[in-house]
């Protein structure tokens, strides 16, 4: 069997510190803004010429923080749950033969300086400095098919209310953290799936280079302190 060789052609910058309250799609937290920093040779601003007329762009990479020590054929994908296995390929799990992820991101604009490009995108669901491995422009004629199936995730996830105790209002104030993007990334419950809506826990997610404390309790996620990392 032939094996490859990929090196990464950049990487990408997101609010997301780990693993841990990343969204589960690309687009689910529309707000974030994620800029793809290209290495050389491959910033050369003439690989990107053209693709300033496209909305949105293919991007694939590499799940990196995942350790795949062998094929595992079913897994057990958080929108049955946690607890119902399906086939690996029929699903996105990053736990995966090969790690490779793919996500289409809105293309805000394309940046150079000195001889190097940086993508601003938006929506990205990985985690902050994953490897980029390549980039193909998402063409809508063939791309986006109008009477495709989404199996059993045929709908987008359902979504929780998001409070902010004083203390975090505050904190996020004073640290002129984006509010409206916490709430985006919260409302998805980033929790392991099998949790319930009652769950008094205290969580701890790393966004924006801050650890955001939250519960969940009555269909309600509260953000409860903004602590250093």
């Amino acid at each position: 069997m032939s094996t490859f060789n990929i090196e990464p052609i950049g990487f990408i910058r997101t609010p997301y510190g780990q693993k841990f309250a990343v969204p589960r799609q690309p687009g689910l937290a529309s707000s974030a803004h994620c800029q793809i920093e290209l290495v050389p040779p491959y910033s050369d601003p003439q690989a990107f010429i053209g693709l300033e007329g496209f909305s949105h762009i293919h991007v694939i990479f590499v799940f990196d923080k995942v350790e795949v020590d062998k094929f595992r054929p079913m897994i057990r994908p958080p929108r049955l749950g946690g607890n119902q296995k399906v086939g690996v390929f029929a699903s996105r799990s990053p736990f995966r033969p090969s790690r490779l992820g793919l996500s289409v991101l809105k293309l805000e604009r394309i940046e150079n300086h000195n001889g190097k490009t940086v993508l601003h995108v938006l929506g990205a669901d990985m985690v902050d400095g994953t490897p980029i491995l390549d980039i193909k422009p998402y063409i809508p004629f063939v791309d986006a098919i109008s009477d495709a199936q989404g199996g059993f995730a045929s709908a987008p996830p359902a979504l929780k209310e998001v409070a902010f105790d004083n203390l975090a209002l505050q904190k996020i104030a004073s640290l002129k953290l984006d509010q409206a993007l916490l709430e985006q990334i919260l409302a998805q419950d980033p929790r392991p799936a099998y949790k319930g809506n009652e769950d008094d826990k205290p969580y701890f997610a790393l966004l924006m280079g801050y650890n955001i404390k939250f519960k969940v309790t009555d269909h309600v996620v509260t953000v409860l302190d903004v602590l250093e990392p």
